[in-house]
């Protein structure tokens, strides 16, 4: 299962049904769960800690110190879950002690070729990064937020649940859940109608969404207002409760 080509350092732990294609390097303190492939010309460094199922693919970087000017060698990890496809050319940093020491990818997320995970970043599950989307340090990314190609989010911003970006995106504030943004920089434009029919809301839930829209980026309000008027009008809605716990977390600022 691992070609005789591939460098594995003694004291990596790889499940024994992981697969390592040649001319791969993984390094020591890595541990790789079962069903795992890794293609040809990846590199793994660790402190790295990777579940099960995952398929990493051709010139990824995983684990690698961060350029970060104030990182100095410390025992920092990256941890990733379970059923992740990353895919040719993505890189993706481990943690630094200035902040969380770890950096955090869930499960079942498509990290598509070319795309950067920077430092102390966390990924929930079931998202996708399109082709050459940026993360810098410290990004936070909802379940099933999709940021499609060239995408570029600011150190600190929060990507909430359900959110989607348009292609070429600037994100420097914080994206609420399920909000459609675009533009350089980044503008709202509607709630992410599409992606939540396909995922299985229902009619009604998506109406009550559109009306919290409506609220928070129609009516002139400052946010703090309209977080008020969506708690009074609209609690009894859980996809509106979760917007509202999206708009509380903010600490830049959400994108208008």
């Amino acid at each position: 299962m691992i070609h005789q080509s591939a460098i594995v350092d003694p004291s990596a732990r790889l499940a024994d049904d992981v697969t390592v294609g040649p001319w791969t390097f993984i390094g020591p303190d890595v541990e790789i769960g079962p069903g795992c492939t890794i293609e040809p010309h990846v590199v793994i460094r660790g402190p790295t800690r990777i579940g099960s199922g995952n398929h990493i693919y051709q010139f990824s970087s995983i684990g690698e110190a961060t350029p970060d000017r104030k990182y100095n060698n410390e025992p920092t990890r990256l941890v990733m879950g379970d059923n992740n496809v990353i895919r040719e050319g993505v890189t993706i940093h481990r943690g630094t002690v200035q902040g969380r020491s770890e950096t955090t990818i869930g499960n079942e997320n498509l990290i598509m070729a070319s795309a950067h995970v920077g430092h102390d970043c966390v990924i929930g599950d079931h998202a996708i990064l399109v082709n050459n989307v940026a993360l810098a340090g410290h990004v936070t990314i909802g379940d099933w937020a999709i940021l499609s190609g060239y995408t570029l989010v600011h150190q600190f911003c929060q990507i909430g649940p359900h959110s989607f970006s348009g292609m070429g995106t600037a994100i420097g504030k914080d994206v609420p859940a399920f909000i459609t943004v675009s533009g350089t920089p980044a503008e709202a434009k509607t709630i992410n109608m599409e992606g939540l029919r396909r995922r299985g809301f229902s009619a009604d839930a998506i109406s009550q969404l559109r009306r919290a829209y409506k609220i928070v980026y129609k009516q002139g309000l400052t946010l703090d207002i309209a977080i008020q008027r969506l708690e009074l009008m609209m609690s009894g809605s859980p996809e509106v409760c979760v917007l509202i716990e999206s708009l509380h977390a903010s600490e830049r600022g959400i994108v208008r």
